[in-house]
């Protein structure tokens, strides 16, 4: 019987070069999820995803994790990220993973609570925002899907090169969120509750009356958010 705790996790970005954090999310899955009611995993579970016909070890190591949780009682929940937002139903099918479209407002035992990626957000960075555009870009999608996996393999090797150069340009202001951004978001929902990643930038933000909890990578450690009915609590080890 899952206890009543909720998990948020985001920007794993698991891939076969970093063996060390998929080896932390199994034990993120096996001792803190086990026991959940849900987990909730806002974008960047996979440094990429170049389609559901391409799935790696990593990618079958995830499924094996998150039907073994499944199982146990435990709902999980994805959103995609920046890097992988071609994820789509036929591998969370697999998974027994329901695909979440931003932005996504839940309850959170007695809360309203919205939850993004955060990247949308990040509206001072222009270039990106324009990137963005033409990557969520349904036809973009369908004529990228249509290439063969060697050459999705050799654009997501390049769109990496280009994004490290993007980001040693860039300063850190330009590439967090804006705050006019998610003011607007608190607006436009009606919640005094936002949780998103993205920036890599854990901490919990005070908006006047509001809250926002941005969760943390997990390049050199595990990071999740844990509710209960009785707190909110970022960890991190």
């Amino acid at each position: 019987m899952p206890s009543r705790k909720i998990l948020f996790i985001a920007d794993l970005h698991l891939c076969e070069q970093h063996p060390e954090i998929t080896t932390r999310f199994i034990d993120f899955c096996r001792r803190q999820a086990l026991d959940a009611e849900r987990l909730y995993i806002l974008g960047d579970l996979f440094e990429y995803w170049l389609g559901d016909d391409a799935i790696d070890a990593v990618a079958q190591t995830v499924q094996t994790e998150l039907i073994m949780l499944a199982e146990n009682g435990c709902q999980c929940f994805f959103m995609a990220g920046n890097r992988d937002f071609l994820l789509g139903e036929k591998f969370a099918q697999t998974c027994q993973l329901a695909i979440l479209h931003e932005p996504e407002i839940i309850q959170l035992f007695e809360r309203s609570t919205l939850l993004v990626h955060g990247d949308a957000q990040c509206t001072d960075d222009i270039a990106y925002q324009q990137a963005r555009k033409q990557l969520r870009n349904p036809q973009w999608q369908q004529q990228f899907l249509a290439n063969s996996i060697p050459e999705r393999i050799e654009f997501a090797r390049q769109a990496r090169q280009q994004s490290q150069a993007h980001t040693g340009r860039s300063t850190m202001d330009i590439m967090d969120v804006n705050n006019v951004a998610i003011e607007q978001l608190f607006q436009q929902h009606q919640v005094n509750l936002i949780i998103h990643g993205h920036t890599h930038r854990p901490a919990v933000h005070q908006h006047g009356d509001n809250t926002r909890i941005v969760l943390g990578d997990w390049h050199h450690q595990t990071h999740f958010l844990e509710a209960t009915p009785s707190h909110l609590r970022l960890v991190n080890y």
